[in-house]
């Protein structure tokens, strides 16, 4: 094997909300001298921690290192919607458009599922940060109408659970008489990711876990029959490493020019008043997802989950170079309050106190990169814009593979295929942002 250095360490853009809200992190444990472990697990999001987590069911007692670029749940699983779904969730290029093993999928997302869950009771996680609440699919007009009623029919024909709601009851839920109509479904779970991905990391660290912050790692290269993971400060020296840093894997040299670096935009409400909370209306605490994967992700949130709150997701943007523009912030920050205004004219004009932007990772054809990669080395990366549900079952999936374990999970994604080739540069970047326009433009009432 050869040294594998990093060309990029991640860069965030604004303070995610759902982390701010919280409240401040305790200090960081820093690497500052070398160590020794059995696994390092590179990266502390969803992936990274249920791979550490999985990591002590099967191999008890085994040191285990986690290394953090940054602060816990100020990447990118800090920085999503917060939706840990069951059913195939339809994205650009997504395997599940296609329809492959779709019932397949579905048991296995519920397995991720359920490993959270027993994280959340065996962690001692607030449950308000792992809810089982369902989430809808908000129609604006009828073209989402139409495409509510198509995936309502195919949900039918599986004998999966749904219910269609009207303008009314969209309204009696939300409060807002925006939609035209819902999809409702029961499985999804809404996370408070920065809770549950704080919850995580404090259960590990009890468990014997260790867990370095602001801590990247840089390099990593073979020594003897072990492996050595560098960072600016220090090294660990380990018998088996697991990459867990989802489009950042492209970083350390692989998959190059087959990975789609996209970036989504959110953003968070100051604590609203009892007055605005009256004019709000609707119920305390709800998650919709827009009938075309091109409009706007909204969520209502409880002092449960840090506060009385709405937050709006909308427009992305592909930066092949891992880092967003300042002028994507702008564009976001711009068409989100539009669609905050246009769904809740009561509140129409509010500043949202939190805007940031989040890395999501896709490949063309809808793969993950969950197998060995080089001898040692193990990658549960490119979770196509589904870090939760996705990012649980390939860092699961990691560490059996680790362990030299099998099961549905490592069969399913060692079988895929690699990630294809992408467009060369620069109509790779001009192409794609192009097309992600005018698409926004197309789903600008969803």
């Amino acid at each position: 094997m050869t040294k594998h250095r990093a060309l990029r360490i991640p860069v965030q853009k604004g303070r995610p909300g759902w982390n701010a809200i919280l409240g401040d992190l305790p200090p960081p444990r820093h690497l500052e001298e070398d160590a020794n472990a059995d696994f390092v697990v590179v990266g502390a999001g969803f992936a990274g921690l249920a791979a550490a987590r999985r990591l002590t069911q099967l191999a008890p007692g085994a040191r285990i290192a986690i290394l953090e670029a940054g602060r816990i749940a100020e990447g990118a699983a800090g920085r999503n919607s917060g939706f840990m779904i069951d059913l195939p969730h339809n994205l650009p290029g997504s395997e599940e458009m296609a329809g492959r093993g779709e019932r397949e999928l579905i048991s296995l997302n519920r397995q991720a599922q359920d490993f959270a869950e027993a994280a959340v009771e065996e962690y001692g996680i607030d449950p308000n940060f792992f809810d089982r609440a369902g989430k809808m699919n908000g129609a604006g007009d009828s073209a989402g109408h139409a495409a509510n009623e198509r995936e309502k029919a195919h949900l039918d024909t599986i004998g999966e659970p749904s219910e269609m709601l009207d303008a009314g009851q969209m309204a009696e839920v939300t409060g807002s008489a925006y939609y035209r109509s819902g999809l409702y479904t029961p499985g999804t779970v809404m996370l408070q990711p920065a809770g549950f991905i704080r919850g995580m990391a404090a259960g590990l660290v009890r468990a014997g876990v260790s867990v370095f912050e602001e801590s990247p790692a840089t390099e990593f290269k073979r020594q003897g029959s072990g492996l050595i993971v560098s960072t600016p400060k220090g090294a660990v020296q380990a018998g088996k490493v697991i990459l867990a840093v989802n489009g950042h894997l492209e970083s350390f040299g692989f998959a190059r020019g087959r990975l789609m670096h996209l970036f989504l935009f959110g953003a968070m409400t100051p604590e609203l008043s009892a007055s605005q909370l009256r004019q709000a209306g609707g119920q305390s605490r709800w998650g919709i997802t827009p009938a075309d994967h091109m409009g706007a992700t909204v969520r209502r949130i409880d002092r449960g989950q840090g506060g009385n709150r709405i937050l709006i997701r909308a427009t992305v943007a592909l930066r092949s170079g891992m880092v967003p523009k300042a002028s994507d912030l702008a564009r976001a920050t711009h068409g989100m309050q539009a669609r905050f205004d246009a769904r809740f004219p009561s509140l129409a004009g509010m500043s949202f106190e939190h805007v940031w932007a989040g890395h999501a990772c896709l490949s063309r054809n809808g793969v993950a990169v969950m197998r060995e990669i080089d001898e040692g080395v193990f990658s549960a990366c490119v979770q196509n814009g589904l870090g939760a549900a996705r990012g649980t079952l390939t860092g699961m999936g990691a560490a059996e593979l680790a362990c030299s374990e099998s099961s549905a999970i490592t069969k399913r994604f060692t079988a895929e295929d690699e990630p294809a080739r992408l467009p060369p540069q620069p109509f790779r970047e001009i192409g794609m942002n192009a097309v992600l326009r005018w698409r926004e433009w197309m789903a600008r009432k969803a």
